[in-house]
This record gives structure tokens, sequence and C-alpha cells, in this order.
């Protein structure tokens, strides 16, 4: 059996690993890659197989950089099985439906520009028919619970802990008389947050594929996280500034919500409004309210006393485009959280023209960018960025708070994988990061006593 890796290999974005066994094709991932434009269309346009020859693909979450090309998939042949939790199930329905969208869009602009210029015109990656028939191939499964997709393959997902649905798996691949076990952390979340689950430990496996996103770095502390929001909050409302906050649409949005509800509650909030400013983040908060199986007995404890922790006075929840841009031309204080996380798509890019040179304002990071996007460059404190092609100066405030990261840093990774059996790994293949975090990871886990750990590149095969 041959295990390619064609995705997320010494970078964080477009998830896709290939397992080739007596005849069969599987994809654990079929993600969007995204940062630079160049690469980004290399990558996301052409499929290292046919995609008619992939059987099963294996899901681990919702993340567009993990789900974002199925429905691309579908468009050039896929008629397999695709199998994913029943949340990641409802999160890719939405997901997938809104990435169409912004792929229509965002051509469609493209193409009057290109029009105007005599150009020949481009065609999206997928559309919103894509998105919807690519839904027809999905599984819903249970966590814990081990389901066979082909003959000779036996699957089992546990919690991540990373977003609502996401998942950790083990293959269990018998080929010729062999029986290999593969597994694939997906992106491991942390313990003790707020909301979801902590992520449950993997079942021993001889080989294993690792998230690396933060190697060598520790998140700050968990307790000054919710204070640090609302002093940065108070601050800016002091100096008669809003508070811009990218952030992904699923996890971070209900999680930044949940801490400035609590904040509200406690009296540490100053009175000024809150903006969700994302239709997307919107129903994802709709399909959080729906899969309470999710949470964690902190979030259950809280509902106990509010039945609904994504809502309170001061929040609102916006969809129409006319009141998105209000928010832009009012001159009050106010916090506004909106899509995408690193910067590179959705409402947060026009609030970021109107407000990244005022510096009453704050902009306030609370995840990962990768390389060449709009957030690291915000993240780097560059003295100017380009926003829809056009450079501003970047006057406001920058605050980084990855201690609302959704990725584990390295002790909680170390400490993941420390419970499996390090006699029984084999191999470790690093993937979900870029080189310079990858390299002290890998010393962390052999200091641990395991394998030394190997960070494949694009293409790069290896024979299990």
């Amino acid at each position: 059996m041959k295990l390619t890796f064609w995705g997320a290999a010494q970078t964080v974005t477009g998830s896709l690993h290939l397992l080739e066994f007596g005849g069969h094709r599987i994809l654990m991932d079929c993600g969007l890659y995204q940062g630079r434009r160049s690469e980004a269309a290399e990558f996301n346009q052409k499929f290292p197989v046919p995609p008619g020859s992939i059987d099963v693909v294996l899901l681990s979450h919702a993340h567009i950089d993990h789900s974002g090309l199925l429905p691309k998939l579908y468009r050039e042949g896929f008629r397999g099985s695709v199998y994913a939790t029943r949340a990641t199930q409802d999160l890719c329905e939405r997901m997938l439906a809104d990435s169409a969208h912004i792929q229509e869009k965002d051509t469609a602009w493209v193409n009057r520009r290109e029009r105007r210029k005599g150009k020949n015109e481009i065609q999206p990656l997928y559309g919103m028919e894509d998105a919807e028939r690519v839904m027809e191939t999905f599984h819903g499964v249970e966590y814990g619970e081990a389901f066979s997709p082909l003959p000779g393959l036996e699957v089992e997902y546990r919690d991540a802990g990373h977003i609502l649905g996401s998942a950790t798996m083990v293959l269990t691949v018998e080929e010729a008389g062999r029986i290999v076990k593969l597994g694939f952390t997906g992106d491991v979340g942390r313990a003790d947050r707020p909301i979801l689950r902590d992520p449950q430990p993997m079942a021993d496996c001889d080989y294993l594929i690792c998230e690396s996103t933060y190697g060598g770095k520790t998140h700050e502390p968990r307790d000054r996280a919710k204070e640090r929001l609302g002093e940065i909050v108070a601050a800016t409302a002091s100096r008669g500034g809003k508070v811009i906050i990218p952030a992904f649409a699923v996890g971070r949005t209900q999680e930044i919500v949940y801490r400035l509800e609590e904040l509200s509650n406690e009296g540490k909030l100053p009175p000024v409004p809150v903006y969700v400013d994302s239709p997307l983040a919107v129903n994802v908060t709709d399909i959080f309210r729906a899969h309470p199986e999710c949470y964690d007995e902190e979030l259950r404890e809280q509902m106990a006393k509010d039945p609904d922790p994504f809502g309170f006075a001061r929040l609102t929840y916006i969809r129409d485009v006319a009141e998105s841009k209000r928010l832009n031309t009012s001159r009050l204080p106010m916090v506004i959280i909106s899509a995408s996380g690193m910067c590179e798509a959705g409402r947060i890019l026009h609030h970021l023209r109107n407000n990244i040179e005022d510096e009453r304002n704050t902009v306030m990071m609370v995840g990962y960018c990768a390389e060449h996007t709009l957030g690291r460059r915000i993240v780097e404190k560059r003295p100017e960025v380009k926003i829809f092609g056009e450079p501003h100066r970047l006057r406001a405030q920058v605050e980084v708070m990855n201690s609302y990261s959704a990725h584990a840093d390295e002790p909680e990774l170390v400490e993941f994988v420390g419970h499996l059996d390090a006699d029984r790994l084999k191999k470790i293949f690093l993937v979900h990061g870029d080189p310079v975090r990858q390299e002290p990871l890998g010393l962390a886990l052999t200091a641990a006593g395991y394998v030394k750990p190997v960070a494949p590149k694009r293409g790069d095969s290896f024979e299990l």
C-alpha cells in the first residue's frame, strides 16, 4: 500500500493525502489551498489522480482548507462516498455552498475586468450546483463506531476537539494478508476550551500522519485570554475606535461570542454593540445550536442558566449587505467579528479597507494565518498592506491572541501523541505546518521517545 502527500505538505493549507491499496484510492481530506495566488491556482486547478478513480473521501472536519475542493472533485468525475461526522456534514452543506458563491462572485468580478482588457474569461473552480451535488455523496458517521467504506478497510473516528464535528481517524487496512493501522490526526484541538469537548486519545497505530501547525510554540495561558479580550475592547472603545476581529466562521466566531457574553454578564464589557457580520457565521451558529452532543460539560452547565450561549443583549447577527455597509459609515465604537480568519475573502476585507488606516481602531488576530495571506501581513505589522489590490497604511493597533487558537501548541501535540505506543509506531509524517514549525516539533517528539518524524514534500510517496 502506498501513501502520497498532495496537500498541507510543508504548508498549513490544502490538506489532501492519498492512500492506495488493493486497487482502491482513498483521500484523507480534500482541501482548498489558500495563500499566494499563483500557487493556489496551480494546486487547486488540477488533481494528482483522476477524480473518477477516487473511491472514498474520509473527511476530518469542515474547514475549507480540508473540505473546500470536494465540489471540484465532484465536478470532475468523483462519484464515490464522502464519510464525515454528522456535524461536519451539516457544516459542509453551508460552507461548501458559501465557498461556491465566493468562487462564482470572484470569477464574475475578474471576468468583468478581463473583458475590458480584451482577455479571455476564466471559469470558477466550481459552482453552487457542484456544491449541492457533492453533498449527496456524504454519509454521516458517529464518533467511536467503526465503519467499513470498502472491502479491506475499517475506519474509526474520534473527537479531535478542534471545531464542531472534527475527528481524528484510524484506518485499519488489510492487503495481501497484511494488516496495517494508519492514524491521521486531522487538526488537533485543545483541552479545557469552552463549547467543545477535549480531544479524545487515538487508538494505537503503525503509522501516523500528524498536524504540526504550532510546533515550537506555546500558547499564552488560557486564563488570561478572556480578560485580555475585555481589556482590548475597553481600551479601543475609550479611544472612540472599533475592534475588528477577522475570525473563522466555524469555531472561532462562536468562541469569541461566548467569551464576550461572559464578559457582558460579569459587567466587564464596555457598553458597545457587538456585530457578527458574516452570513456563513450566522448559519454556522444555528448548526452549533443543533449539535449539543459535541458540547463539553462547561457549556452544558452554562446552558442550564442561559439556554442561548451564542446571544446576548448587545449582540447582533448580520446577514444583509446594506446593514454590513452601515457599520463602516458609523463613527461609534463597536466590535465587528467577520470572516475570513486569514482575511482572504468575505466582508472582513471591506471592514479592513475602511478601518485599517485609523489609529483609534484595533485589528485583533485570533488564529493562525498562512504565509502570503493578508492576515499574515497584518500579524507581521507591515506598514502597508494591499486590500482589493490597493495599498493601505496599517495605522490601526494590531493585537495577536493565539490563546484563541483551535490548534494544539507543541506541548499539547506532544502530549496527544504521547498516548500512542512508541514501540509500535514505525513512522510519523508531519503535515499541516511550515518547515520552521515542523523541525522543533520533530525534535520534541524524538525527545519523547518516538521515531524521528519526516516532513514530506508535495508529491512524496511512501510504502507502508
